[in-house]
């Protein structure tokens, strides 16, 4: 599990990991530079990211998994199944775009209130909330309720370093034809960080490549209905069979 723009493995849903866990070993991980992970003066970019994937795969001894790329990990899960794509079984884009001129973008200072993680725990929530969540939610929900306390952190230079190399990503989309692995796309279409075109243009370009939509779901639609999602992975990961309780498969 590819996590997004300077957010730490800890953000994870946990229901949906235990979810997940059930069925699979699940690995999640601090991308380089976010949380416990150690970065060099190395130019960030998408590409690095996908082969810090690769290798940690390899040092897991994992030589081929599932992927699911979140936010910014859907733009990585991307590169890893193109430039490895003996690393990926299965793979779920999760609110994500293809990058480039054809991604359909949100404004600068949505992505300057993403990356900034400074203040107190409450503090940096209440930034992040009203981008996770559409309003009407957040009106009858206490999002604290469906999020995780975040002890990780990242230092503000990371997320400068991390969005820069998402911005700057030339995208994957006149690649993505190569793609073979089974994919699934997810989106909300209440989603005001990526917009959920952008889930439309990737399985448009994916050969095969299945779409769902969450009706009134924001960018943080793992938080917001983690039982539907949940669900919505399993059944596309376990169409032939997963360990433990049944998963209902349609």
């Amino acid at each position: 599990m590819i996590n997004g723009l300077a957010s730490a493995m800890d953000t994870w849903n946990p229901t949906v990991i235990n979810a997940l866990a059930r069925h699979f070993r699940v690995v999640v991980f601090d991308t380089r530079g976010t949380g416990y992970s150690g970065y060099t003066d190395e130019p960030f970019s998408i590409a690095l990211f996908a082969r810090d994937t690769a290798r940690l795969m390899e040092g897991l001894g994992i030589a081929r998994a599932h992927v699911l790329g979140f936010s910014l990990g859907a733009s990585i899960a991307q590169e890893l199944v193109l430039a490895f794509p003996e690393k990926v079984d299965r793979l779920v884009l999760v609110g994500g775009d293809c990058g480039g001129s054809e991604a359909v973008r949100s404004s600068p200072a949505v992505f300057a209130r993403l990356i900034d993680k400074s203040g107190t725990f409450e503090e940096v929530a209440a930034r992040m909330f009203p981008l996770l969540f559409p309003p009407t939610w957040l009106a009858s929900h206490d999002p604290f309720r469906y999020c995780p306390e975040v002890e990780e952190t990242t230092s503000a230079e990371t997320g400068a370093r991390q969005l820069d190399a998402f911005l700057s990503w030339p995208g994957s989309f006149f690649r993505l034809g190569a793609v073979r692995a089974g994919t699934r796309v997810l989106a909300g279409d209440a989603d005001s960080v990526i917009p959920w075109e952008n889930s439309r243009v990737l399985a448009g370009q994916i050969p095969g490549a299945e779409l769902e939509i969450f009706p009134g779901a924001g960018h943080g639609l793992m938080y917001q209905c983690p039982d539907r999602f949940s669900q919505t992975v399993l059944r596309f990961l376990c169409r032939e069979g997963c360990a433990g309780a049944k998963v209902p498969v349609h």
